[in-house]
């Protein structure tokens, strides 16, 4: 039996970037708090928190907070959390990722000049949260194909689409396909990350190939759960897992190839160990 990974898996730069900020500070001997946990995934989390990190859950938490370092959350937030920051006189660390900056410039910018924003990605999540925190006027959040094809722009407004980094490329061209098919008049930024593209692309080559298709990262982590999507349409026997713990495999003798895939925020050692255990132990 063959165990094969992904070409393209596990972290990110915006992630890696964020994380090794959080150690730097650490370093610097600082009482470091991040606001939002820093990436999503709880097994990183956790490994900070026992460093002395803590994780600020609200804004709330935040404005309670009197002294100490905040780091801004990989994902990014709302223009009002760098202003409680100002005000509460508090160090700010922003470990925004660079690609989801791009999509704040473009809001600010564009809906300050009119138009009304489509953010194509989850509602709730922190990096569409933050996204349309920076839009001057209205926005419009849609998260799948029917929420596009009801959404109506509001009258006499330009739209301008974009999508959270880690949304599903083939979902965000279909949508912005729809729009071109209703004539809306639309400027369309695609603002998927590079490596989320080539994540998925790997993820659905390889698991078009294997018998078993096992997909590792945060239960949170949306990046993560289209990676598992795209697995499971094209291999029946799909697994998501956080971590080895959860692993629960019964494999036939007919397995010839178990793939392997990681979301952004899945650190190397957690695919190691599941890699090297499916290898020994099958």
């Amino acid at each position: 039996m063959e165990v094969r990974l992904a070409e393209s898996l596990g972290f990110c730069f915006g992630v890696r970037r964020a994380v090794d900020t959080v150690y730097e500070q650490i370093k610097n001997g600082k009482n470091i708090y991040t606001y939002g946990p820093i990436v999503n995934n709880e097994e990183v989390v956790r490994e900070l928190a026992e460093k002395g990190v803590k994780v600020l859950e609200s804004k709330e938490e935040l404005e309670a907070l009197s002294i100490g370092s905040v780091i801004i959350r990989a994902h990014g937030v709302p223009p009002e959390i760098y202003e409680i920051l100002r005000e509460r006189n508090l160090e700010c660390i922003d470990a925004t990722c660079p690609f989801v900056k791009r999509i704040h410039n473009i809001v600010e910018k564009e809906s300050a000049e009119g138009n009304h924003i489509v953010v194509i990605g989850n509602a709730g999540h922190p990096e569409v949260e933050g996204t349309v925190g920076w839009c001057k006027g209205s926005a419009t959040v849609l998260e799948d194909l029917p929420e596009a094809r009801n959404f109506a722009p509001p009258e006499g407004k330009k739209i301008c689409v974009v999508a959270q980094t880690t949304y599903n490329y083939n979902k965000f061209h279909n949508i912005v396909e729809i729009f071109g098919k209703k004539g809306y008049n639309s400027i369309v930024v695609n603002t998927i990350c590079n490596a989320t593209e080539e994540r998925q692309c790997s993820a659905r080559a390889l698991a078009a190939e294997a018998d078993v298709m096992i997909v590792i990262g945060g239960k949170h982590s949306s990046n993560t759960r289209k990676l598992y999507e795209i697995c499971a349409e094209e291999c029946a026997h799909t697994y998501f897992i956080q971590t080895l713990d959860d692993l629960r495999l019964e494999l036939p003798k007919a397995v010839r190839l178990v793939g392997i895939t990681a979301g952004a925020s899945t650190p190397n050692k957690l695919i190691e160990e599941v890699q090297n255990y499916v290898r020994i132990n099958f």
